[in-house]
């Protein structure tokens, strides 16, 4: 009980089960571990204090309600997609902030059902667009690892909220690896969902054709599926529906995973990304995952990278993804009632919105068709080669220096090549559709973690989680603490 921080939270839940500690209580120590540490990392943008306050108090009075898997348990909302009906709500952009959301997302309610107690919200990059959470509205999120380092994007604040100890666990969405990169570069665990997992509703029924997945970063794999059991399943008029699960994935982190066939990649495959190279650190701590699985005896071998391969990958996603920031502004100048200016946005946002412009329908389906076919090959291969999971780097290098994208006028195409060295393995299931993780197993000599992806196929969500919990009993990482924590 001297140490809140180190629960996760379930964990936590348990305790106000068993009402060792209030709700209230337990929010107020949130809340000063937050104080205490915000400052330095800058991962949280906005309180809600006084909401919260009102909230624990009511579920201290009433107890927790039957089913409540987190009862009274603080969350933090990253400042994305996800909207709270009277709480700001930004997307990271100076354009949008001083908006205050109308309506709940199904999630938001989902996540209430759950016993979460939503305190606030947390740092990202304008409309999610880079894979850094630096936004020119709020600054940089430091990493909790090495202030001087990224937190990786979009939804770093969270990441380092979770990794300094502010939170067991905090809402994430992922465009193109935006949990799974913050989670390699602060050191905790995050998974992608399938694609329709977790609804978007009401507002939306997708972004960009189902690249865009909500969940969180945790610190343990159990809160991991226990929140997804919380707040998974479709509702009337979704464009997608993932698989069924067979069993809860609460369950199934409690399971043997078996013997898996996991193939890994050690390099990038041709036409992925134009450097196909991995960086040392990155490339070693694949060859630890390998080494590790191996040992827990699963039949582990390396893929063939050429298997894998498909001609432009970056500039097919690219086209994709310009959509979507062309939808997003188009979205808030409809929702706040004026138009965008060059002023308005960051200079990179600026210049992708003004070459969605240019993208036509029919290019956008014809580029949705060519990716769709490299989604066919993926299945095949894990179907055709009896592949369970595809291990490879989360980044194919590690945390950049804070700054490092910021764009100059003798390079205007800088950061965008620098978010394409992050994203070659991640962005993979943003097309697919495919359940990923990051799983933090290794540190380089500079103590930064450097995280491993593990992906599986479209609907195969049981097969990581059961993975997961094997690797963290393993290699058990959640009470590995940063320099900056709580």
């Amino acid at each position: 009980m001297s140490d809140l921080g180190a629960y996760d939270a379930i964990g936590l839940g348990e305790l106000v089960r068993r009402r060792k500690i209030s709700p209230a209580d337990l929010l107020e120590d949130t809340i000063r571990r937050i104080e205490a540490v915000n400052p330095s990392l800058n991962a949280v943008i906005c309180t809600l204090w006084e909401r919260a306050r009102a909230e624990a108090r009511k579920r201290t009075e009433k107890g927790p309600a039957p089913g409540e898997r987190f009862p009274g348990v603080p969350y933090l909302l990253k400042d994305l997609v996800t909207d709270m009906r009277g709480a700001p709500f930004a997307d990271g952009s100076r354009f949008v902030h001083g908006h205050v959301s109308a309506v709940d997302s199904e999630l938001v309610n989902r996540t209430r059902a759950s016993g979460l107690v939503i305190a606030g919200r947390t740092n990202t990059s304008e409309l999610g667009v880079l894979t850094t959470a630096e936004p020119l509205l709020y600054g940089p999120a430091h990493n909790p690892w090495n202030l001087r380092l990224t937190t990786g994007g979009s939804s770093g604040g969270s990441a380092a909220a979770v990794a300094a100890g502010m939170v067991p666990m905090a809402h994430g969405n992922d465009g193109g690896g935006s949990i799974r990169i913050p989670a390699s570069c602060c050191g905790v665990f995050g998974l992608k969902p399938t694609r329709g997992r977790n609804s978007l509703g009401p507002l939306f029924g997708d972004f960009a054709n189902g690249i865009v997945c909500e969940h969180a970063l945790t610190r343990t794999v159990r809160d991991s599926a226990a929140l997804l059991d919380a707040t998974s399943g479709a509702v009337p008029g979704d464009p997608y529906i993932a698989p069924p699960p067979a069993r809860p994935f609460l369950e199934e982190a409690r399971r043997s995973p078996g013997r898996l066939k996991i193939a890994f990649l050690s390099r990038v495959p041709d036409g992925w990304n134009e450097e196909t190279a991995l960086h040392p650190d990155c490339a070693a701590a694949v060859q630890d995952a390998a080494r590790l699985c191996e040992s827990l005896g699963h039949t582990v071998e390396e893929a063939d990278p050429a298997a894998l391969a498909w001609p432009d990958l970056p500039r097919r996603f690219i086209t994709i993804f310009t959509s979507f920031v062309g939808h997003a502004v188009a979205y808030w100048e409809r929702t706040l009632g004026k138009s965008v200016t060059r002023e308005d946005l960051e200079p990179v946002t600026w210049d992708l919105y003004q070459a969605s412009q240019e993208i036509t329908g029919a290019a956008y389906l014809v580029t949705w068709e060519e990716l769709q076919r490299f989604s066919r090959k993926v299945a095949c291969w894990h179907r055709d080669g009896g592949c369970d999971v595809l291990l490879s780097p989360t980044m194919q290098v590690p945390p950049t220096k804070l700054g490092s994208f910021d764009p100059s006028p003798d390079d205007p195409g800088k950061s965008i090549r620098l978010a394409l060295s992050f994203v070659p393995f991640t962005r993979t299931q943003n097309i697919t559709g495919d359940p990923a993780m990051s799983v933090p197993l290794y540190w380089n000599k500079e103590d930064v973690p450097i995280g491993v992806q593990f992906a599986a196929p479209f609907g195969a969500e049981a097969t990581l989680f059961r993975l997961a919990a094997q690797l963290e009993k393993a290699r058990p990482w959640a009470a590995r603490r940063p320099p900056v924590h709580c």
